[in-house]
């Protein structure tokens, strides 16, 4: 399934990892010069687009549905089949080829972007199928990071992306329910295409979807998120259609659902776990370390990174982090080594959420904080409004400190940022503002709804995106609390560093497992003894990456980036930088691949130059 669901270390990016490298495409290389623009060629590539994406969302209804379209609403998809994946693959060769018939010189220098975004997407695709890489991708089709049985109930609810407006969006509910039955048997299909094949998760990845399975079928049927929607209709739905929807949903949930998430359980602890591999990283997987390769070009956008290059520019960012906290400890007056001061942060009352509703309460302070900064850096703002919550009961054990699920463009369906009330004695209270930096305003909220509302793009770059760029943007969001004085408090500045301290061991961490030997208790020890982590949150995060390995990688390799061109158009511009118009450089045109950002970037310094 696809889905949405993230500077003085740039000179040590550039040695240790050549992460940050000058490989902008030929074209964009110099100053921008005029050229002669054929508007042929940019009905033709924008045709293409159309079409493209058109039978896009017809192959991946969630997709449309997610963007509030929905004339698919009837069908999940052919996830997970044989055929699905043919038709995913022709499409990207059909899509190469007529772009690869469309005459880029003759394109403006913004088509030209739209020209090179889609390419990359394209061959990524393609690169997804080759042999060895596809099989390692397949057999596993589920874990307890990723996957239809913890996606599925919430879209399903009632409160997620779904529909439950007319008495036609519960029948199509109903529609798609019988596609998610197919779905999950033929996750236990790929499975044992796996075990055939030799190719196994992790002992402890599916020991995790056990228990996922387990709570939800403890769930009463009544209480169940797949019930949910037949508790709350609307006033345009008669009684009699009322009463036959509830029996209906429940008749589906007893005999339909919750049989399959028992099928589904009982093959994984029955016949896959005991055949799973007890190591948890992707180099004791057969074909793992070529995959993780894979992965990381995949997730960063840039092919020549290395695991061992990730993995020292991590150590080194590490260290300079750790001298940062250093200079907080000291401020507050904190007598006693580092260790001890995260030991202080993670037990003392005073940084303790007291309950669900009062931290609920202080992220919807800080957005009135930060809503009466964005000005100071931003000058084209989205639409699109911004809801807070915590996370379902069902699903918060396993999820990371807060997420964001985007809202559809014409804002008839918030943002929600979400964040994770699990165990709030294990939770503190310092790194709040920097999590809703990330996740809200101006981090996810922002980049992934201006993107959506800018209808001059072709819906890929509305709609698409890439770890390195979304996360890299995140992260970089995060690091606007300074400038905007939302950073004064120590102990907030110190949730920063730690925050960015996070993605730093991930560099680390997800190299160390996947590439390294390291294991699940060496990598939890690892964070413990580098941030002010509690132990709920960095085994929350530990199992992530073993979960969906690289994915954790791209936030830093993203975030420097973004810095590092900051910081040559500051120094290239000098009074005449303003942040804002910088910012409506890198949002402008939708999530693009880094050496393709950094192409723009290169242009617009020269341009104003």
């Amino acid at each position: 399934m696809k889905s949405i669901l993230l500077a003085s270390a740039a000179a040590l990016c550039l040695s240790a990892c050549a992460a940050m490298p000058d490989n902008r495409p030929a074209a964009a290389a110099t100053a921008p010069q005029a050229v002669s623009t054929d508007q042929a060629a940019h009905e033709e590539l924008f045709a293409l687009f159309s079409a493209a994406d058109e039978a896009n969302l017809k192959r991946n209804p969630l997709e449309a549905l997610f963007r509030g379209d929905d004339r698919y609403a009837d069908r999940l998809g052919d996830y997970l089949s044989d055929a699905y994946d043919a038709a995913e693959k022709k499409a990207a060769e059909d899509n190469l080829a007529a772009l690869n018939a469309i005459d880029r010189a003759a394109l403006s220098q913004t088509d030209r972007i739209a020209y090179d975004v889609f390419a990359q997407n394209q061959k990524a695709i393609l690169r997804g199928f080759e042999a060895d890489v596809y099989t390692a991708s397949i057999v596993r089709p589920i874990n307890h990071f990723s996957g239809f049985h913890t996606f599925y109930p919430g879209f399903a609810s009632g409160k997620g992306a779904a529909p439950f407006k007319t008495l036609a969006d519960y029948e199509n509910n109903l529609k798609r329910h019988a596609q998610f039955l197919a779905i999950s048997d033929r996750a236990i299909d790929r499975f044992r295409q796996g075990m055939d094949a030799g190719i196994f998760e992790t002992k402890l990845t599916i020991r995790n979807v056990i228990d996922q399975l387990d709570t939800q079928l403890a769930i009463p049927v009544e209480e169940s998120p797949y019930y949910a929607p037949v508790t709350m209709f609307p006033d345009t739905i008669s009684a009699a259609d009322q009463a036959r929807l509830q029996r209906e949903y429940r008749a589906m949930v007893v005999d339909g659902i919750y049989p399959s998430y028992r099928r589904t359980r009982d093959f994984l602890e029955n016949e896959y776990l005991p055949l799973a591999r007890e190591e948890v990283g992707l180099s004791a997987m057969k074909g793992g370390a070529a995959y993780y390769d894979y992965l990381l070009q995949q997730t960063t956008t840039l092919d020549d990174v290395t695991a061992d290059g990730i993995h020292q520019l991590g150590l080194s960012e590490v260290a300079r982090i750790r001298g940062e906290m250093e200079k907080v400890k000291d401020e507050v007056g904190f007598e006693g080594t580092l260790a001890e001061f995260f030991e202080f942060i993670r037990t003392d009352p005073q940084f303790k959420p007291e309950s669900r509703e009062a931290l609920t309460a202080s992220y919807y302070a800080i957005e009135k904080k930060v809503q009466a900064q964005i000005p100071s850096q931003f000058a084209t703002l989205p639409e699109a409004p911004l809801e807070i919550r915590p996370y379902e009961e069902y699903r918060e054990k396993y999820e990371a400190g807060g997420s964001y699920q985007s809202g559809t463009p014409d804002g008839s369906r918030p943002g929600i940022f979400y964040f994770n009330a699990y165990d709030l004695p294990s939770r503190t209270t310092p790194g709040e503002t920097t999590l809703f930096l990330h996740e809200g305003a101006p981090g996810h909220h922002f980049q992934i709804s201006l993107a959506q509302e800018n209808e001059a793009l072709p819906n890929f770059m509305r709609f698409g995106g890439n770890t390195a760029y979304v996360e890299g943007w995140a992260l970089y969001a995060e690091s606007l609390g300074y400038p905007m004085g939302l950073l004064n408090d120590p102990y907030q500045r110190f949730g920063s560093l730690d925050d960015e301290m996070l993605r730093a061991m991930r560099l680390v961490v997800d190299t160390g497992l996947h590439s390294k030997g390291w294991g699940r208790d060496k990598a939890i020890a690892y964070m413990l003894a580098n941030s002010g982590m509690g132990k709920t949150d960095a085994t929350a995060e530990v199992e992530r990456y073993i979960a969906i390995p690289s994915q954790a990688v791209a936030y830093k390799i993203g975030a420097l980036t973004i810095q590092r061109l900051k910081k040559q158009a500051e120094a290239a511009l000098g009074d005449r930088f303003d942040p804002r118009e910088f910012h409506d450089q890198v949002l402008g045109t939708g999530a693009l691949p880094l050496s393709v950002l950094d192409a723009k970037i290169q242009d617009w310094i020269a341009a104003k130059g």
